[in-house]
């Protein structure tokens, strides 16, 4: 018996060949699209001298005695292309003993403009915590609608790692329980990395990791992105630093003290 002659389903094949190829080509276009939407967009703005990333709705800055005599009311009107200082984290205190000689012009004038403000304390490692924590706490008088304090630290003052953590551990567990909200740290992406990590995660951060591209270079949560120093802004002299949160309108009032 002659044997039966074995067509190949050629057509079918290339048509499911054919259509794979244009699902993997458009799956491809829809996850580049996708990662370009979730890049950071920073857009130059000749009145504001620097980069600013758009994609931030909340902008900011944070002064102490460097910026001089601010005018707070004409930083509140500054509106270039939507893009406005919604807040300003002010320095009150440093160590045991220095306050910023502007913070309590500043603290007072940056309430009565409308500006969202907040405190920080510049933390010096090689003095007692409590004490610096009792300093600040001194001085700074906080109301609903503030922002919660902040820790600066910055430096080690050459003491050993796990003594700089206890103390800074010390100052925000004591601030902590009289403000009643979990203070801020304020640091520097890689000293936060070497010196402090995953045990201060439960803090909110404030991350300084300046003419980044795209986002601070840190694995973890942020709240706060100090991204450039040298700033302009209507009513103060001197460059500034600016800042993004980490959040919309919502998120941001949900931060104000209560």
């Amino acid at each position: 018996m002659p044997r039966r002659k074995k067509y190949r389903k050629t057509g079918k094949n290339n048509y499911y060949f054919i259509a794979s190829i244009v699902l993997l080509v458009l799956l491809v276009i829809f996850l580049l699209r996708w990662n370009e939407s979730r890049r950071v967009k920073f857009v130059k703005y000749d009145k504001f001298g620097i980069q600013i990333p758009t994609n931030y709705q909340i902008h900011g800055i944070d002064v102490s005695r460097y910026q001089l005599n601010i005018s707070w009311d004409r930083v509140k009107k500054m509106n270039v292309e939507n893009i406005r200082i919604s807040f300003g984290f002010i320095k009150a205190t440093e160590g045991e003993n220095l306050t910023d000689p502007y913070f309590k012009r500043n603290w007072s004038a940056s309430e009565k403009s409308g500006i969202v403000r907040g405190a920080y304390h510049f933390f010096n490692p090689s003095k007692d915590a409590a004490r610096q924590a009792w300093f600040f706490m001194k001085h700074v008088k906080l109301k609903p609608g503030d922002l919660p304090p902040v820790l600066d630290i910055e430096t080690t003052g050459n003491i050993s790692t796990g003594l700089l953590k206890a103390k800074a551990r010390g100052w925000l567990k004591i601030v902590e329980a009289h403000y009643g909200v979990k203070p801020i740290i304020y640091t520097n992406a890689d000293f936060y990395k070497k010196f402090l990590g995953e045990e201060f995660d439960e803090y909110p951060l404030w991350v300084a990791h300046y003419y980044e591209k795209h986002k601070p270079r840190i694995n973890r949560n942020w709240m706060f992105w100090q991204h450039n120093d040298r700033g302009n802004v209507d009513g103060i002299a001197s460059k500034v630093d600016f800042n993004v949160f980490n959040g919309d309108s919502a998120d941001f009032r949900q931060l104000h003290l209560k």
